[in-house]
């Protein structure tokens, strides 16, 4: 009888016990004692600003060049899209901002004066950028803004965007007026020129809300006739997709380079 008594007040004990540590800890994740939440997130902007040179010297129109093949031309007309940007962190990740579509003109030079928003608050070691309007803007119907065909860069909705243009004259082209036109366009396989571009940062870029840094970009038209030479008088107009548009696009994705960065203060 003493040890079944016994055996009874045991078990009692250890079910109070066993409903005390549960009814602690229950108190103990309600107050917080818990992982911490994420902190939120908080977004800020970015000025970026593109100058446009000529290899090693400032780009102006109606001067005189010469390309890798020994050419004299003229540039006349120089103008692109830029799209889809995106960050590079300090793990690797790839941060994007909000959709954007951007069209730089040489002969406007606000037009190189971009204001990025809604990027999330960091540091930087690269950024992505598209040179292009993405496929789906392509088939998005009549556009506004920078991607309006008032602009003149809309081919039809089956070729879709001119992502980038180049224009001049040149004396070694064989017809009356001389004049080159590159109009680099094409969205869908096997003839899509959209570039994706990847630019290495010198030091980190920091994005901090109530600071409003500024990067610096040079975009080279000299690239668009190397590594890839590219003689007038082999290639003097591009008006639709193919492989010379491609060859172009290969070549011109390489025009960006970082000239400066001042992060906010």
């Amino acid at each position: 009888m003493i040890l079944r008594i016994f055996t009874i007040h045991t078990v009692c004990f250890l079910m109070i016990c066993l409903l005390s540590c549960g009814l602690f800890s229950c108190s103990k994740s309600n107050s917080g004692g818990g992982d911490p939440p994420p902190a939120p997130v908080t977004y800020a902007s970015l000025q970026l600003y593109v100058t446009h040179v000529m290899n090693d010297q400032p780009l102006q129109r109606n001067q005189e060049y010469t390309n890798p093949s020994g050419e004299k031309f003229t540039i006349t007309r120089f103008r692109y899209y830029l799209s889809n940007f995106a960050f590079v962190d300090e793990s690797g990740r790839i941060i994007k901002s909000a959709p954007s579509y951007f069209l730089l003109d040489d002969a406007i030079d606000s037009t190189r004066q971009l204001q990025l928003d809604s990027i999330p608050a960091g540091r930087y070691t690269a950024v992505r950028l598209l040179i292009g309007v993405d496929s789906a803007r392509n088939n998005s119907g009549v556009q506004s803004g920078a991607l309006a065909p008032e602009h003149g860069l809309f081919w039809t909705w089956n070729s879709g965007y001119i992502m980038a243009q180049l224009e001049g004259t040149a004396p070694v082209i064989n017809s009356a007026s001389h004049e080159f036109q590159f109009h680099v366009g094409g969205y869908k396989p096997p003839y899509s020129v959209l570039q994706p571009v990847t630019i290495p940062l010198p030091q980190p870029l920091t994005i901090a809300a109530g600071k409003l840094p500024q990067l610096h970009l040079q975009a080279n038209a000299g690239k668009w006739f190397t590594p890839s030479t590219i003689s007038f008088t082999k290639m003097a107009v591009i008006m639709a997709p193919g492989n010379d548009a491609m060859q172009l696009a290969a070549n011109y994705q390489h025009m960006f380079t970082v000239k400066s960065i001042v992060n906010g203060q």
